[in-house]
């Protein structure tokens, strides 16, 4: 499977809600939020990460789920995009990567529930269907 376009684009992107689990005060966000950390942990490991270079992680300012935060979502070119929620800390951002790694596999990006990782076959948001071109 091809994982860039001939413009060196990657053809598959992690989004990481940085703003998830914030804490407000005056209007004003205190501290680091929950979002950032998770982005900061899944940043980490995805160094020895063996698609690092083809499934870029992005930063989000808002993925608007903020009832179900941590939030992320796996997209790719023709591929379903799938939005998960209700994501901690540490055990998760392992599952978080497991779960791109076999959502790149699939020609179509279908995730049956049995083959996610435990943290993810609870907090699915979304399952919105492929652009197909």
């Amino acid at each position: 499977m091809t994982t860039d376009n001939s413009l060196g684009v990657a053809e598959h992107t992690l989004f990481v809600c940085k703003t998830c689990a914030s804490v407000w005060q005056d209007g004003k966000r205190v501290g680091e939020s929950g979002g950032q950390k998770l982005l900061n942990q899944l940043q980490q490991l995805a160094q020895d990460w063996e698609l690092r270079d083809k499934f870029p992680i992005q930063e989000v300012e808002c993925m608007s789920a903020c009832n179900r935060s941590c939030v992320v979502a796996f997209t790719g070119k023709g591929k379903l995009t799938y939005l998960f929620g209700d994501l901690t800390l540490d055990d998760n951002v392992s599952a978080v990567l497991e779960c791109a790694s076999k959502y790149y596999e699939k020609a179509d990006g279908l995730l049956p529930w049995a083959e996610r990782p435990e943290p993810l076959k609870k907090g699915i948001l979304a399952k919105i269907p492929a652009i197909n071109n």
